[in-house]
């Protein structure tokens, strides 16, 4: 059973075909043979012990006497034993045998192509059931397929449980978008209504709060398209030569003012060159969504590094605060929308929770990646990977 799975649907279907054709022939050569062989047995056992020797030597040599050897012949076994006409009994135990072996054959033949049809029919149904809202379905596995329907069943959950996934976090990211719009946009029109009916007096500090939540309300709408491009496979990238190195200092040194304010030390290990063709624009943002997430949210730790490194399959960006860290069950979803830690890093410290996403985003369109994990002692390690073929060779003038 096991190597029939191995098979591919054209060795699959052969194998079949042929062995019912080989076998079906077989059988019946096989019925022949048996036929003549048991009324063989049959006449000779009956035969006197003399006219069996006789016919024994005879049947050795029928040259020797022709006429005594077919005269044995009709007698026992028939006039007609040799007449090739189709009422003979040879054709008619033939036409009997067919008769008798086609129900074998349909019935081993469907057994065999049952494999076949019930694993295209679990297809079917759970196509169906797919196509009615139910992204929970899976389709079951059929021992003895063919290898081609085997991974095709498996590719087909797999898309399954992704498209399950993706309600998931579509939901879940329309109910949350739902909520970071709604706040700016009320606090806004709660004040303004204020100014209308006189609560408040429409001088500039109550305005520059309403412009503030308005602002609020274009970065999240901005943040939500580039992530919308990013899932379309739309983001579009820049590349030039970029000095990765020099990129994590120029950030740093953007960023220093913030991080003394934070009571932060910024220090980046990056003294040789690395080249790498990227959109500068867009990594430059994520490295400064990073470190603004480390200084926002990890500033007590007292220190965040920045390095990067040749790999060999590209360049590696890591980023080490010493912060208090996350949840260990935090890690994998830190990178998916509106997702906050219920620690310190947590919603009150004023993030929209679409930072990480578009560094993930980013990232993935730059065909790289970006993770998280636990520090050796304590706080936060993101590591920024880029692919080999971003690397390029700096030429001097």
């Amino acid at each position: 059973m096991k190597t029939l799975q191995q098979q591919t649907l054209w060795r699959w279907i052969c194998v079949r075909v042929l062995a019912l054709a080989v076998g079906s022939v077989v059988v019946i050569a096989l019925c022949m043979w048996l036929r003549f062989a048991i009324e063989n047995i049959w006449i000779l056992h009956h035969m006197p012990a003399d006219l069996r020797n006789e016919f024994v030597q005879l049947r050795s040599h029928p040259e020797a006497n022709p006429a005594r050897f077919h005269e044995i012949i009709d007698a026992w076994w028939g006039i007609s034993y040799s007449d090739p006409s189709i009422a003979s009994a040879d054709w008619l135990t033939v036409g009997l045998l067919v008769v008798v072996i086609i129900p074998f054959i349909v019935f081993f033949g469907l057994r065999s192509a049952r494999p076949l049809s019930v694993q295209f029919s679990h297809l079917a149904a759970a196509a169906g059931s797919v196509s009615a809202g139910n992204f929970s379905t899976r389709a079951a596995q059929v021992d003895g397929a063919p290898l081609e329907m085997s991974r095709f069943t498996q590719n087909f959950n797999a898309m399954m449980q992704q498209l399950a996934r993706y309600e998931r976090e579509l939901r879940a990211s329309h109910v949350a978008m739902a909520h970071e719009l709604r706040s700016p946009l009320t606090a806004a029109i709660g004040r303004l209504q204020g100014m209308i009916d006189g609560v408040f007096t429409p001088e500039p500090r109550q305005l520059e709060m309403v412009m503030k939540q308005l602002q609020l309300l274009s970065r999240l709408t901005d943040e939500l398209h580039l992530l919308s491009l990013a899932d379309a496979g739309q983001l579009s990238l820049h590349k030039s030569v970029t000095d990765l190195a020099g990129l994590l200092h120029e950030k740093a040194a953007w960023l220093a003012p913030q991080a003394q304010s934070a009571g932060m030390a910024l220090h980046v290990i990056a003294d040789t060159p690395c080249p790498c063709e990227v959109d500068a624009i867009r990594l430059g943002q994520v490295v400064t969504i990073v470190m603004e997430n480390a200084l926002r949210y990890a500033s007590e730790g007292g220190s965040l590094t920045a390095s990067v490194r040749k790999t060999p399959d590209g360049y590696a960006m890591a980023f080490s605060d010493q912060g208090p860290g996350v949840a260990a069950e935090f890690l994998p979803v830190m990178f998916d929308r509106f997702t906050r830690g219920e620690s310190s890093r947590a919603r009150h410290s004023g993030g929209s929770g679409l930072g990480l996403s578009i560094a993930r985003a980013i990232c993935l369109a730059h065909g790289g990646a970006i993770h998280a994990a636990q520090g050796a002692d304590k706080g936060l390690v993101i590591t920024i990977t880029l692919p080999a073929n971003n690397s390029v060779i700096l030429t001097r003038s």
